[in-house]
């Protein structure tokens, strides 16, 4: 009771957040009933049929789910090994750059992308690579045949991940360069001593010195392993490219908006929602167990 009037304040002060969380959070929760329903939105929850386990039943048996299932797998996993490898290659290029000036302007260039939304970056990647666009227009110009980037399954695929990449990069980027100045510089002095150049100064200090944040990236992005991009897709896709770029989260989207099929698109949101809930688990004792990392 002491410590609590000394710091009633700041309890007061979380009120707002809690009761945000509570109803933007914890309110939906509810809704996961629809699971378990032939949810009718004139019926409400509480006079929807109860059909139990039926809709993961239909859902995991339509011949499109595997190939969603696939497809977010897919994307996903390449993204999450681009998004440690790129940034991995740009903060040790940047951190042998010696003009300050050149560092700060390329690392400003790069994180710019992570600061736009996917409404914007959106439209632009779709007019590029148009049929009609500068991409096509520079393919043309050599002679060959425009490509139909934005209708083919492969080149589509290839777009999405290489654009998301594109964008989120400078993030991880900065993490790592902040993880390289916090490797002791008397390290590389008694590598220099001994004769060691730029590439064993890497492969021997450098790297080994960014082992604990790599290995802490690697472990909490495994926990959104199934979360490919929703905003990114459904702004840069067509019914042309659902084969290779429809995901979880957007054939919920429309299952449950253009179909009506409420108490189906449920059911994958909860089935998506318990494995991540899972990945997320492991991922977190993964990290506090090896990398003593930890939220609270």
């Amino acid at each position: 009771m002491r410590t609590l009037k000394k710091e009633y304040l700041l309890h007061i002060m979380l009120f707002p957040g809690v009761i945000f969380t509570l109803i933007y959070a914890y309110g939906p929760m509810a809704g996961l009933v629809m699971a378990f329903q032939q949810f009718e939105p004139l019926s409400g929850f509480f006079h929807s049929k109860f059909v139990g386990f039926d809709n993961f039943k239909y859902v995991f048996n339509m011949p499109d789910f595997k190939q969603v299932l696939w497809n977010t797998i897919v994307i996903a996993v390449i993204k999450m090994v681009l998004f440690l490898v790129v940034p991995l290659i740009l903060a040790l290029l940047l951190n042998e750059v010696t003009k300050r000036w050149f560092s700060r302007f390329i690392q400003s260039a790069v994180f710019l992308p992570f600061f736009l939304s996917w409404t914007v970056l959106g439209g632009v990647i779709i007019e590029l690579f148009s049929l009609s666009g500068p991409v096509n227009g520079l393919i043309t110009s050599m002679g060959l045949k425009p490509i139909m980037f934005m209708l083919d399954n492969e080149w589509f695929r290839g777009i999405v991940i290489g654009s998301d990449v594109w964008k989120g990069m400078g993030y991880n980027m900065i993490v790592m360069l902040a993880a390289i100045t916090g490797i002791n510089a008397t390290l590389y002095e008694a590598a220099e001593v001994d004769g060691a150049g730029k590439w064993k100064q890497m492969l021997n200090i450098t790297l080994p010195g960014m082992a604990p944040i790599l290995i802490l990236l690697a472990v909490l992005s495994l926990g959104g392993i199934l979360n490919a991009g929703f905003e990114q897709i459904l702004i840069m896709y067509n019914p042309t490219v659902y084969e290779g770029a429809d995901i979880i989260d957007t054939f919920v989207y429309r299952l449950g908006m253009f179909s009506q099929q409420f108490g189906p698109a449920a059911a994958v949101g909860l089935f998506k929602s318990a494995i991540s809930l899972v990945l997320v688990s492991v991922t977190y004792y993964a990290a506090y167990k090896y990398n003593n990392y930890r939220i609270f």
